[in-house]
């Protein structure tokens, strides 16, 4: 009975969890497209974009060297990585809680 309980628990953490990383990546893809038109900086939206956002891109600008090159991988990696969460940690905390149930 408690591993029905905690089988149900997981798949609800892993759908909360899910759902988080979809808004993250659409915040990031979002980032990415303003980016584009050279946003006003003081702007409330754009400014509340780049503190969620910062503090995940600034480690792989860090990471990746640009040299000179004026596109950003920065985004697309994150978008990568979030990707790759979705497939593996998600899926795999669903699995084990079935196997619990």
């Amino acid at each position: 009975m408690l591993s029905i309980g905690t089988g149900n628990f997981i798949i609800a953490l892993a759908g909360v969890i899910d759902i988080a990383l979809t808004v993250y990546m659409w915040i990031i893809i979002i980032r990415a497209l303003i980016s584009w038109v050279n946003p006003d900086p003081y702007n409330k939206i754009v400014m509340i974009l780049n503190q969620i956002t910062e503090p995940v891109l600034r480690p792989i600008r860090r990471w990746i060297p640009r040299h000179s090159l004026p596109i950003d991988f920065a985004p697309l990696i994150v978008l990568l990585i979030i990707i790759f969460l979705k497939g593996f940690l998600v899926q795999t905390m669903i699995d084990l809680a079935r196997g619990m149930q």
